[in-house]
């Protein structure tokens, strides 16, 4: 069976994102995958010792849970429409969708996200990850420009900002 899968993570843009990937599957007959990456505290090396064992049980059931979050948030008022499952990845988020979505027949669906110059240097890009490693086809989806607006109003409050009441005339 085809599968679409898509990389999620619950902000805004992933949910987009999500019911992207579930209008792809509808189209292609495919089953749609959630897949939410999550890694140990500490990275690698910090899970190494057994110690931890509990610690990474407790990661691993958050990272489930947030899952089911996101899925009833996306999908609470209506149903995909296709086969739906879900998919907890311990690994980083392009390692787990790269992994994931093997087959020549998958689809992979990503987010492109707003880059900043700092989150670029922070964070490596998934997209970028996913376009370099994927054995299949890689849908991109880029930030709404609705998403853009709410980041720059989180930016003036974050700075304290007054408002400009120009803005809000049509």
């Amino acid at each position: 069976m085809r599968r679409v899968v898509v990389g999620v993570s619950g902000t805004p843009g992933s949910l987009a994102v999500l019911h992207r990937a579930a209008a792809e599957a509808r189209v292609r007959e495919a089953e749609l995958w959630a897949v939410m990456a999550w890694q140990a505290p500490g990275g690698e090396l910090g899970s190494r010792s057994a110690c931890n064992a509990s610690a990474l049980a407790q990661c691993r059931g958050a990272a489930v849970e947030r899952l089911r979050e996101v899925l009833s948030t996306a999908f609470d008022a209506e149903r995909p429409g296709v086969s739906l499952a879900g998919l907890t990845v311990r690994a980083t988020p392009g390692a787990a969708l790269v992994d994931t979505a093997r087959g020549s027949d998958d689809l992979l669906v990503v987010g492109t996200g707003s880059r900043t110059a700092l989150s670029r240097l922070i964070r490596p890009s998934v997209a970028r990850y996913c376009l370099a490693h994927a054995a299949c086809p890689v849908l991109t989806v880029p930030p709404s420009p609705l998403e853009a607006e709410l980041d720059a109003v989180h930016r003036r409050n974050l700075w304290h900002l007054p408002l400009d009441t120009r803005e809000l005339a049509p």
